[in-house]
């Protein structure tokens, strides 16, 4: 409907919006748990949870798995590697999107996940972190006599 021209003013409205995006990112109480990230965070996770466990799915295409280090110490799950970028050393780049280099995404879980019983796969770009839940953590129906 409207074409887009980047005037003078625009411009001061998208610096000030990134500012207030800035600011907000800093001051967010979510920005470093189990919450979303700012936009543009490589890469990028969803947490699911069930009564019985944990799921994070890390969205890394292109990422060799051997480079993937995941650990998981108390109730915090670490997840760093590194995405190489096969680049044109001759060609001039006037954009440049796709990350490319280390990386690292650290995720606070709830108490009661098991530490000993985490699986880890690697598929179509998704690496897949399940973590159950202690025993002594899931909800017991209690039998009234």
């Amino acid at each position: 409907m409207f074409s887009y021209f980047e005037t003078p003013l625009l411009a001061e409205f998208r610096r000030m919006e990134q500012e207030f995006d800035d600011l907000f990112e800093t001051w967010a109480p979510w920005s470093g748990g189990i919450r979303s990230l700012p936009s543009g965070t490589f890469p990028a996770v969803n947490v699911g949870s069930t009564p019985d466990g944990l799921t994070v799915y890390v969205f890394a295409p292109a990422v060799d798995p051997k480079s993937f280090e995941v650990s998981l110490q108390e109730n915090v799950l670490s997840v760093s590697g590194k995405r190489e970028l096969a680049t044109e050393m001759e060609a001039t780049f006037y954009r440049q999107e796709r990350f490319g280099g280390t990386f690292r995404r650290i995720v606070t879980l709830p108490e009661d996940v098991d530490p000993d019983k985490v699986e880890a796969t690697y598929r179509d770009g998704i690496l897949q972190i399940s973590v159950r839940r202690r025993e002594s953590a899931k909800p017991r129906q209690i039998e009234i006599h």
